[in-house]
């Protein structure tokens, strides 16, 4: 370990703030043991031992066949659609919502949102008032990468008196823009406050050239270090799967996205999602804590 490293190690385990030249000085380091050892305990210091997971129906537009039937394991309803289409969409978007209930409900990526916006010669906030008064209660996703003037058009969401789910990346990237992206959501938070969640590893990747392993855990570690004004880090069950998502577990994540709201006891029920979920998180040394999609403990 470089004298440099070992100053970094004594100072963030004593909670020290983070100097000049740090983030970059821990985005280079091979040493990934000791860059994820950091991260765990900054996440431990924040959350303790544990961990959160939300059970997700994803529900896309247009319905076919008439309201959707919602699974009663359900904590969050999530809502795709083609944003072009958002004002013939929005009755049925509070169908939707009348079926979810009590379940929060949310909808779109903040991006699709500003580029219908910007074609259609709206507001983006009008837009986005459609959608709250549909009774939609947060914005799915706020892509950093993809967006135009992110602070205000997350301002926008909170003038149109919305949430938003989580913060995320969506194209894969180089080490550096890696870390840049994560600066941008830092600043972001700075200035905003109320930000809740960043999911740090890309959404879609280049199926010659994907992400390692190696490079999925170094992000986790990153973003819990570097972003240190975010509440949660998240990692999305569906999309990477439960090895990776108990490996981000250990180095910093502390949040468990889109788990299936309907369980596939088809191998017995030690092997339904739920119950691998719950035992990945436990096999981490970690609490599991189920949640909805407004962040609202269950239980």
């Amino acid at each position: 370990m470089s004298d440099r490293m070992a100053r970094l190690v004594a100072g963030l385990s004593a909670g020290e703030p983070l100097g000049d030249g740090d983030a970059e000085a821990l985005a280079s380091t091979a040493d990934i043991l000791t860059l994820g050892m950091l991260a765990d305990e900054a996440r431990r210091r924040r959350h303790g031992s544990e961990t959160t997971y939300v059970r997700v129906a994803d529900v896309a537009l247009p319905l076919a066949g008439g309201p959707p039937n919602i699974p009663p394991a359900a904590r969050e309803v999530r809502v795709s659609a083609d944003a072009a289409s958002l004002p013939s969409s929005l009755p049925a978007l509070h169908d939707v919502v009348r079926a979810a209930g009590t379940v929060p409900v949310s909808a779109f990526s903040l991006a699709d949102l500003q580029a219908c916006a910007r074609a259609s010669g709206l507001p983006l906030v009008d837009l986005l008032r459609g959608i709250r008064h549909a009774g939609v209660a947060c914005i799915a996703e706020a892509p950093v990468d993809l967006l135009d003037e992110p602070e205000a058009a997350l301002e926008a969401v909170r003038e149109a008196g919305l949430g938003l789910a989580r913060l995320t990346i969506q194209r894969q990237a180089d080490a550096a823009a890696r870390v840049a992206l994560i600066k941008r959501v830092v600043e972001l938070q700075h200035v905003l406050g109320w930000l809740p969640s960043f999911a740090p590893l890309p959404r879609s990747w280049s199926a010659a050239s994907p992400t390692t392993g190696y490079e999925d855990v170094r992000q986790v570690a990153l973003a819990r270090l570097l972003a240190d004004n975010i509440p949660s880090i998240q990692v999305d069950w569906s999309l990477y799967g439960p090895k990776l998502a108990q490996v981000a577990l250990t180095v910093g994540a502390d949040d468990l996205d889109a788990v299936p709201a309907v369980d596939d006891e088809s191998e017995g029920s030690r092997r339904a999602t739920l119950e691998e979920v719950r035992r990945n998180i436990q096999a981490a040394a970690l609490v599991p804590v189920e949640r909805d999609g407004a962040y609202g403990r269950i239980g």
